[in-house]
């Protein structure tokens, strides 16, 4: 997507990125800066991605997680994000607006892209995100929602939906909207522990 590798950002993608997401002109300069240490070619691949993810979830298994968020980024589906994509990324899943979140919430459930999500994608992501969470907070979890499976039913009777039945993306999000319970079902929120790393990496 057009990314030079020099150390500069272009103005055209600075003017961009300041009126698509909450960062100002010098957040993006050094989240630039730190974008072409960590990967010098401009671009950052599924492997490093998933790497990036595994440091933040040392006691879980984050991978297939990383897989499913890096392919909701990776909107010209080149196998690797450039900086615009990964600043996008950043935005929508430590503080975008409720709608673009749940927009983007929508395609990463629309696993096969095709427009609808169905039971089986629902129980694909919901799955991957138990995946992330220690054991030990597992047990933690109420009853009727502490195995993937549990979870998935809970999400899908919401909407009222037959085992064969999609949910399109205009059904989704107005259904999220309308339930915060929901809400808490499909995301995984940062853990400090992420949030912290993010902000040492602006220092």
């Amino acid at each position: 997507m057009g990314n030079s590798k020099s150390g500069a950002l272009s103005k055209e993608l600075l003017e961009d990125l300041k009126s698509n997401t909450k960062y100002n002109e010098a957040e993006l300069c050094v989240w630039y800066q730190s974008f072409l240490k960590e990967c010098p070619t401009g671009r950052i691949t599924k492997e490093q991605f998933r790497g990036i993810y595994a440091s933040f979830f040392p006691n879980a298994d984050p991978t297939e997680y990383a897989r499913h968020v890096f392919r909701s980024f990776d909107t010209n589906a080149d196998g690797q994000l450039d900086f615009k994509e990964y600043i996008v990324a950043l935005h929508l899943t430590s503080g975008g607006k409720t709608l673009q979140k749940l927009e983007w919430a929508f395609a990463l459930y629309d696993v096969d892209g095709n427009g609808t999500i169905s039971k089986n994608e629902i129980q694909e992501i919901v799955k991957s995100i138990f995946n992330m969470i220690p054991e030990e907070d597992q047990n933690d979890l109420p009853e009727d929602e502490n195995t993937p499976d549990k979870r998935a039913d809970k999400v899908w009777d919401f909407f009222g939906k037959k085992e064969d039945d999609k949910i399109a993306e205009r059904e989704f999000i107005q259904g999220v909207m309308d339930n915060k319970d929901i809400l808490r079902l499909i995301q995984y929120d940062e853990p400090q522990k992420i949030k912290d790393k993010l902000k040492e990496k602006k220092q």
